[in-house]
């Protein structure tokens, strides 16, 4: 019996003509509704109401096998790592005896003393549990100390083989791990800074292979095989709390990697042939071709930790919220590790609690949701695979152009160039609230306690929550690292300085009924600014109004009601408000009437309004 007895088929004709009926109903009037209900990534990627078995893009494989979209592994699960940038064995262990599978130790000046690291990792089994570093200028140093453990180490010493001029450390790296430690990387391209600077998925995607291309390129030419070098590479990516989007990156950087490999002679093929007379040119064919073979060396090895760009400061505990999506999404997606950062990255150390916290997250995923039983269960999705299609075209088309410009060191320029356009559409929705912080911009608690008390400042790898790049900051052009909410949350600590909290005061005409929706968005935009809102309640006069107002002491007022009462009543109580002494008067809604001086709608720029009324509160930014 088949699943779909006994319900009516439907066509997508059919289900147009019931999409049109029901926009009409919402007052959008249109014969496209595929186009009214679409949505545009900042990669130009179209994601569409509806998809069906045309939208397929064609037979991503098997998991385990080119062109590996379905994973690099034939098996489920994944390496808990948990990543630590202080000196504590004892953390360590604790993490590592509860659940934590592998470890990501930030070694250097402001984290893990490089003379240290021998403590660190004392009574850590490394043929067990595999160890990453982040090492910074010092990773010689620290390799030496994983060297000493023997043979049987397991893990990357994160390194880079390229540098401005010669070679990086990764090159000499990397010739004694192929000769003695056949468990250990030695390079690690780190794509997360474009991540951290404002990137697009596609823009992330397309520079991680680039630069995963240049380390390619670096060991080959240094005497290494292509497979050699393929096998001391491994790559870092950002999980988001938009688990499709993450799902559909992870796949697609697969596929990419997997194109590269087939081009040098690793997939479906010998292995060999020179990086650069293979990928030298500024064009090395589509993406979209079929990877054959069932060679593992174009399997790419894939490390994703949470963003660090999504984290708040201010209400921190909806960061285990969107930790536990991107954890979903990258186990979904099929990475081989996942980092969870701990939710309260953004205040300091993290503390007992919130290392418990992050790694017990990824448990509840593998065991308790049972994603760790399951390979790729977003495969076949008619959604998952064309968006993963349509990501990894973008993604290669954009590694073309930064190889046509000499290759990701030399394209720096562009790259910044690029990630900040990119950065500032995404500033300007999240100033309009059009991509919502949760917390933060919207549903903010203006008088929220602190999580818990200051903690020592953390060391520079991890301020604002965010890593350190495993690739030193000149081969990434010197990119800034941002966090969408730092806007609305330097309005708040503004706010939270002041020896009494700065009020708006919420004119409100007409019944509770007629006034509390759009009082309620009033106080919810003005809030996310850190500010209190007192509310003058119910009635029309408005020389109570401004009475109200008076007694409040602030000194601007917004006007809530409906559009009826507007019509009634805005022009007099904005006037008996000015009387009053309101230096600004704002309407909520976006009628124009005598009195007021600008509106507050949905998609309006909260932040400009924000900062308008800061400077109308004489509060100083």
């Amino acid at each position: 019996m088949e699943l779909a007895t006994g319900f009516e088929s439907i066509s997508r004709d059919g289900w147009r003509a019931l999409a049109v009926e029901v926009l009409r109903k919402s007052g959008i009037e249109t014969e496209a509704p595929e186009e009214a209900l679409s949505t545009v990534t900042y990669d130009g990627v179209t994601v569409a109401p509806l998809y069906d078995l045309d939208d397929l893009p064609g037979d991503p494989g098997l998991p385990g096998e080119a062109p590996y979209v379905r994973g690099a592994r034939g098996t489920p699960g994944w390496d808990v790592r948990q990543r630590h940038a202080v000196a504590d064995p004892e953390a360590v262990l604790a993490d590592l005896e509860n659940g934590v599978t592998s470890l990501w130790l930030v070694v250097g000046e402001g984290a893990i003393p490089v003379d240290a690291l021998g403590a660190v990792i004392e009574g850590v089994y490394l043929d067990l549990a595999p160890v990453v570093l982040e090492a910074g200028d010092r990773v010689r140093e620290a390799a030496e100390v994983l060297f000493g453990r023997g043979s049987a180490v397991r893990g990357n010493l994160g390194a880079s083989a390229v540098a401005s001029t010669g070679w990086g450390p990764g090159l000499e790296l990397a010739r004694r791990c192929v000769d003695g430690f056949p468990g250990l990387g030695a390079i690690t391209v780190d794509a997360t800074p474009y991540h951290d600077a404002g990137g697009s998925d596609a823009e992330e995607l397309g520079c991680s292979i680039a630069r995963g291309v240049a380390e390619l390129r670096a060991l080959t030419d240094g005497g290494l095989s292509v497979e050699q070098a393929l096998g001391q590479i491994e790559f870092r990516y950002a999980a988001t709390a938009d688990q499709f989007a993450t799902i559909a990156k992870l796949r697609a950087a697969r596929r990419l990697w997997a194109r590269v490999a087939e081009v040098c002679g690793a997939v479906g093929g010998a292995v060999g042939g020179a990086v650069g007379g293979a990928v030298g040119g500024a064009v090395i064919g589509t993406v979209g071709g079929t990877v054959g073979g069932t060679g593992g060396h174009g399997g790419q090895r894939q490390h994703a930790v949470t963003s660090s760009a999504m984290m708040t400061a201010r209400d921190p505990w909806v960061n285990m919220l969107r930790t536990t999506l991107a954890c979903f999404a990258a186990g979904v997606g099929g990475a081989e590790a996942v980092t969870v950062q701990p939710f309260d990255a953004c205040l300091g150390l993290p503390d007992a609690f919130s290392r418990r916290i992050a790694r017990n997250t990824q448990a509840l995923l593998l065991e308790e949701s049972g994603l760790g039983r399951v390979i790729d269960p977003a495969g076949g999705s008619w959604y998952v695979e064309r968006r993963t299609a349509d990501l990894a075209e973008r993604a290669w088309a954009w590694f073309q152009e930064i190889e046509a410009a000499g290759g990701i060191t030399r394209a720096a320029g562009l790259v910044a160039d690029r990630i900040a356009a990119t950065r500032a559409r995404r500033a300007e929705d999240v100033a309009h609230r059009r991509l919502p912080i949760t917390g933060v911009s919207e549903f903010p608690n203006v008088h929220e306690k602190p999580v818990r008390p200051p903690t020592p400042a953390q060391p520079a790898s991890e301020t604002g929550g965010t890593p350190t790049p495993a690739q030193p900051a000149s081969e990434t052009g010197g990119l800034p690292r941002v966090r969408y909410a730092e806007e609305f949350e330097a309005l708040r600590d503004l706010a939270d300085a002041r020896p009494e909290r700065p009020t708006v005061f919420l004119a409100t005409i007409g019944p509770v009924a007629a006034h509390t929706a759009r009082a309620a968005f009033a106080a919810n935009l003005f809030q996310a600014g850190g500010l209190d809102t007192e509310t003058a309640g119910p009635g029309a006069d408005p020389e109570q109004i401004a009475t109200a107002f008076a007694v409040s002491g602030a000194s601007v007022a917004c006007l809530c009601s409906t559009d009826k009462l507007y019509a009634q009543h805005a022009a007099a109580v904005a006037t008996a408000l000015r009387k009053a002494g309101a230096r600004k008067v704002w309407l909520a809604g976006k009628g124009e009437y005598e009195g007021v001086d600008g509106n507050l709608y949905a998609g309006c720029d909260a932040l400009a309004v924000l900062r308008e009324t800061f400077d109308d509160l004489e509060v100083t930014r």
